[in-house]
């Protein structure tokens, strides 16, 4: 029987995506590696998005910038040398704020509940909320990116994970939170629903309390904020469909990444788990910053001897002895950490088998910083098959 791992066409398997969704812990490389994804789709041919939400803003270094925001900003890939580039990279960095802002103007049945919404106490005060949920966030622009049809691959670097399940529940939030059951309490008439009874008994303590410190107009702001939403609540409950779609579709493709350490790969292995367990396509696990050893026994004395004696010759004859020493036990503790690293990585080597690929990419001498070094990353991610 053979044991052989299969191998796994990378640039195949990125040609028939349209999403790819990073997923995984933070300070693992996962913006580098969807920055590396975009950039090798455009290379490609094709017109690619990266969207990022990243706080450290690492991307915008990454592609050559010194900063980007919430406007569609394209990449020159010209400096590249790689010769005239078919495809187009685009890059954007979500602003969480603007873009709830952004979304409640697309949907709002006109301009003057446009105006009520946006000025509104309570809106504004839910907007704060859901602004810093980056996940939810995410997930609203990725509808507008895709929904767009501008672009033939759209590529989504997550925010680093609290909570694991935090980005794959996130489509619903909102749905949740404005439930219609919610909204029906809320709209029944005063003299019979929420507002009657709410200024009946202990509870109309609490909200003329309530009223005190938020204002007096808090209530019908309150009121007004669950009116003007009535007529949005459909909308979003589209636009959440429209994206679990999207998540399930055969041109999507959850990838995971994750270093070799071993908190990384605990979330890493959750993630393989939850994506199984939702049916949620999964493009394979990306294992970043992997050291690599050649060679379990090398002599360092019997390698590089002839030239260290050579090189010292005007030294003092322990100077080689003593260097090679030292580079030999380099290159035991180097082997060590490999041996123990693969040993770390089977776990999540496990949990990816009928899931997609499995890559490795070695580590890098320096940072990911400009264009030329996440090409780079690209030759270790796509240049070598990746196993199943």
């Amino acid at each position: 029987m053979d044991l052989t791992p299969a191998t796994f066409d990378m640039d195949g398997w990125l040609d028939g995506r349209n999403l790819v969704v990073c997923v995984g812990a933070g300070g693992v490389g996962k913006t580098t590696t969807a920055a590396t994804i975009a950039l090798h789709g455009a290379l490609r041919g094709r017109k690619t998005m990266v969207l990022t939400i990243d706080p450290a803003r690492r991307l915008a270094n990454s592609l050559g910038l010194k900063s980007f925001g919430n406007e569609e900003t394209r990449i020159d890939l010209d400096a590249l040398g790689h010769g005239e580039a078919t495809g187009e990279l685009w890059a954007m960095m979500l602003d969480s704020r603007s873009t709830f802002d952004t979304l409640i103007q697309r949907i709002a049945a006109d301009e003057e509940a446009k105006k009520r919404i946006l000025n509104n106490h309570v809106y504004r005060h839910m907007a704060d909320t859901f602004a810093g949920s980056q996940d939810y966030m995410a997930t609203e622009k990725l509808y507008d990116l895709v929904a767009g049809g501008r672009y033939d691959l759209v590529v989504l670097d997550t925010p680093p994970v609290k909570n694991a399940l935090d980005f794959l529940e996130s489509p619903g939030r909102l749905i949740r939170f404005l439930d219609e059951r919610v909204l029906k309490w809320f709209l029944t008439p005063p003299e019979t629903g929420a507002f009657g009874r709410l200024m009946m008994g202990t509870t109309a303590v609490v909200y003329k309390l309530m009223g005190y410190i938020f204002g007096d107009e808090f209530l019908s702001d309150l009121q007004q904020f669950f009116q003007d939403f009535q007529g949005l609540y459909q909308g979003f409950v589209e636009r959440h469909k429209v994206v679990l779609e999207l998540f399930r579709a055969s041109t999507t493709s959850f990838v995971t990444v994750c270093a070799p350490t071993e908190s990384s790969l605990d979330v890493a292995t959750f993630f393989q788990v939850e994506l199984a367990a939702r049916d949620l396509p999964r493009g394979g696990v990306v294992v970043n910053q992997v050291h690599t050893c050649d060679g379990a026994t090398h002599d360092a004395k019997q390698v590089l001897g002839a030239v260290a004696e050579e090189l010292s010759a005007d030294l003092s004859p322990a100077t080689a002895n003593a260097l090679l020493a030292r580079l030999g036990m380099a290159h035991r503790r180097l082997h060590a950490l490999q041996v123990a690293e693969d040993e770390l990585t089977e776990r999540v080597r496990a949990a990816a088998r009928g899931g997609g690929f499995y890559q490795e990419v070695e580590r890098l001498d320096g940072n990911v910083h400009d264009l030329d070094s996440l090409l780079e990353v690209g030759r270790r991610l796509f240049a070598r098959a990746a196993t199943l």
